[in-house]
């Protein structure tokens, strides 16, 4: 079969032969991939920069998600969780215990480019942490594709409050839901009780020293819970912010949450979709154009998404 095959880090995926894949359990089942999203994580698993990156795992098929065809003609959203054998193929085997049967008249490409985006928050929101209604949240990096919909996951959960933060002004006054904005470098609001970073690096760094010196109660518990590292991969966090107040620093991604986890929240984040509570505007390129498509530049008003030819 045809799939984007990365056959060396730090080069784009082509467009050629691989194995076709075999169903090898009861559970499982081979599927035509119809939509697969270009996720800022699949680009990650594809230049070997992402922590469960390793050399072993070359050549591998990117892709850590998408929506396929079985064989009794049903659509399911699946995932693969990065690995060797990713979505971005004409074929992928899929495990049926941890994949969700979609509902006729669902859209491939709406749920390939929004389900990763909606996902991300929603499970930093309740399984890392149980979000309360009434608290408040700020989303660093709030105008990418998961940071605005960090800002609409925040306010169905009951958030009384919650400040989109990012670089471009035009583009924070046009996310959706937030009750405040602000440039990364500008004082925040002083009574933040959950912080989604999408971009830790120095922009973690600085946010995190101004909410130390902002807080009128030092007390006031504060969680910061990073799931992206778009500026950077590490932060120079000051010791002194960390112990002289009450914050805990989290992590929510691949390894702090099982495949089970993820699995069993996506019914209700596919249900949300499927009310137009949430949506990210697509792009789809066949994927025989994989290589147009990773040349693109990152537009983080749209998704990306591989469709079948």
């Amino acid at each position: 079969m045809k799939a984007a095959v990365v056959t060396a880090y730090g080069t784009a995926p082509r467009y050629a032969d691989t194995p076709s894949p075999r169903a090898t359990e009861e559970h499982e089942i081979v599927v035509d991939v119809l939509a697969a999203g270009l996720h800022p994580r699949v680009r990650m698993q594809a230049d070997g920069s992402h922590y469960t990156s390793s050399p072993d795992e070359l050549p591998l098929v990117p892709g850590l998600d998408g929506v396929g065809r079985g064989p009794d003609g049903r659509l399911w959203f699946f995932a693969t969780f990065g690995g060797r054998s990713g979505s971005m193929a004409e074929q992928a085997v899929i495990d049926t215990r941890r994949s969700i049967v979609l509902p006729d008249g669902a859209d491939p490409v709406a749920v390939a480019a929004t389900m990763n985006c909606v996902i991300a928050s929603w499970l930093a929101l309740t399984r890392r942490i149980a979000l309360e209604p009434g608290k408040n949240v700020l989303v660093l990096g709030a105008t990418g594709g998961t940071g605005r919909m960090a800002v609409a996951v925040a306010r169905l959960f009951g958030a009384a409050q919650v400040t989109a933060v990012g670089r471009d002004p035009e583009r924070l006054a046009a996310v959706r839901g937030a009750t405040g904005t602000a440039l990364i470098g500008d004082p925040p609001p002083p009574d933040v009780d959950v912080v989604l970073d999408f971009l830790w690096g120095e922009p973690a760094a600085t946010t995190l020293g101004a909410l130390v010196s902002a807080r009128p109660e030092p007390a006031r518990p504060l969680t910061w819970i990073n799931l992206g590292e778009m500026a950077g991969s590490r932060a120079a966090l000051p010791a002194g912010a960390l112990r002289s107040s009450r914050i805990d620093v989290i992590g929510s991604g691949q390894g702090s949450l099982s495949g089970a986890e993820m699995a069993a929240a996506a019914p209700e984040v596919l249900a949300e979709i499927a009310r137009g509570t949430f949506a990210v505007d697509a792009d789809p390129i066949p994927l025989t154009d994989v290589e147009r498509a990773w040349a693109q530049p990152a537009d983080s008003s749209k998704r990306i998404v591989l469709t079948r030819p």
